[in-house]
Parts: structure tokens; C-alpha cells; sequence
């Protein structure tokens, strides 16, 4: 679960502020993880993955709302009303 914190805090403490006029969502968590040092690559049935040291793959959507996600994926969810990112983990 240690991951999931570091993605969180990255997302959460970016190096740079989302700016929804500016970058599209999935870019803007694209660079945010790859700036803090996570390998990022595609993903064919999500928006990206990230791979760990073992190989494994972390698969993440992102979306504007928080509504009706699916549990089977990891979402970065961006709340426009509080301007702030979020990391809603698999079930």
C-alpha cells in the first residue's frame, strides 16, 4: 500500500498546479507522476499504467467527478470546486 501514499502526495502536493484551461487531466497526472519518478506507459484498457520495480502494472483512469466509478480501476478524480486532486484506490 506504501505506493499508493506517494501517488497520493504527488497528486495531492503536485509540482505543478492543475490548470483544467491549460492541460487536459490525464497529461497533467502523466507529468506529476513522471516528474516525481514513476515510469508511466500505456495502457490499453485505462487511461495509463504505472510500472513498478516487479513489473507489475498499476492501471489508473481519471475523471471530473466522483460518481459512478468503477471499483476494478484506480482514478484520479479532480474536484473543480475545491481545485484539488484525488487518488481513489481499487476495491
Amino acid at each position: 500500500m506504501q505506493i499508493y501514499q506517494v501517488i497520493e502526495e504527488t497528486i495531492t502536493k503536485p509540482p505543478i498546479p492543475h490548470e483544467p484551461h491549460k492541460q487536459s487531466l490525464k497529461a497533467w497526472a502523466m507529468y506529476c507522476l513522471r516528474d516525481k519518478g514513476f515510469m508511466v506507459v500505456y495502457a490499453q484498457n485505462a487511461d495509463f499504467a504505472i510500472e513498478t520495480k516487479g513489473k507489475d502494472k498499476l492501471y489508473f483512469k481519471v475523471s471530473n467527478s466522483a460518481e459512478d466509478l468503477d471499483n476494478s480501476i484506480n482514478w484520479i478524480v479532480w474536484d473543480s470546486a475545491t481545485k484539488s486532486a484525488s487518488l481513489i484506490p481499487q476495491k
